[in-house]
């Protein structure tokens, strides 16, 4: 099983982003989601996430700016980043609870990060 997160570059302040994090190799169902990200010298923070179900909760940093989505049938869920500030320049990664529908287990996956550059 592979996370993939995807969608990152370069964008001038004010400009938008949207993440894809992306599941595939396997029989299984995403739960939760979280994206996190981390920029250089700073601890990894979590800035949004999204329920099983759909419900989504965000960091104070980019509540109204950012919306977590998913699409249970492509196995994705999204990230849209709008009004984007040069703060939110980091790595960001999508960390998802994975249920293995073959073993009726539960797994946990880091994506590899993407990079998201905002210039002022």
């Amino acid at each position: 099983v592979q996370l993939q997160a995807s969608g990152g570059g370069l964008v001038q302040a004010g400009g938008s982003l949207r993440l894809s994090c992306a599941a595939s190799g396997g029989t299984f169902s995403i739960n939760g989601v979280g994206w996190y990200r981390q920029a250089p010298g700073k601890q990894r923070e979590l800035v949004a996430a999204i329920s099983s179900g759909g419900s989504t909760n965000y960091a104070d940093s980019v509540k109204g700016r950012f919306t977590c989505s998913r699409d249970n049938a492509k196995n994705t869920v999204y990230l849209q980043m709008n009004s984007l500030k040069p703060e939110d320049t980091a790595v960001y990664y999508c960390n998802a609870d994975l249920f293995d529908i073959a073993t009726m287990l539960l797994h946990d996956y880091w994506g590899q990060g993407t990079q998201v550059t905002v210039s002022s």
